[in-house]
């Protein structure tokens, strides 16, 4: 991850969850066991994530473009049904991820098809009349 952010000149916040965030903060990465999503994501230009329907829900929200890294469970299909919306590169299974493959998803990610596809998504999701 570091390297990728490296070379696409990325900062980014890592969210370790229930796996510990016991790691010092350099000029580009900020570790954090958690933070609420809908304070952080706005911020974000980007989000890159294991693809579970919490996290997708706020990205979509939030309507910046994502990543998908799906390890197991139900992450695989949703991020097969945010890729089919437009809003994420094809996932890359963590299985597969390199430091190239990173890279690549990362810069077709902030591509202007997605990313204008992200803030409209975004923009209809924050219209709807419903909870988050």
């Amino acid at each position: 991850m570091h390297e990728a952010l490296k070379l696409t000149n990325n900062r980014g916040v890592i969210l370790s969850g229930w796996g510990s965030a016991k790691r010092e903060a350099t000029n580009d990465l900020l570790y954090l066991e958690s933070t609420p999503h809908d304070w952080l994501l706005p911020k974000c230009k980007m989000l890159i994530r294991h693809g579970g329907a919490g996290t997708i829900s706020a990205g979509l929200h939030a309507g910046i473009p994502q990543m998908v890294v799906p390890f197991m469970a139900d992450q695989p299909f949703w991020g097969s049904r945010v890729c089919a919306i437009g809003v994420v590169p094809k996932p890359v299974r963590v299985h597969q991820l390199s430091v190239e493959k990173m890279v690549s998803a990362v810069a077709e990610a902030e591509s202007k098809i997605i990313l204008e596809r992200a803030q409209v998504i975004g923009q209809d999701i924050r219209g709807e009349d419903g909870v988050m």
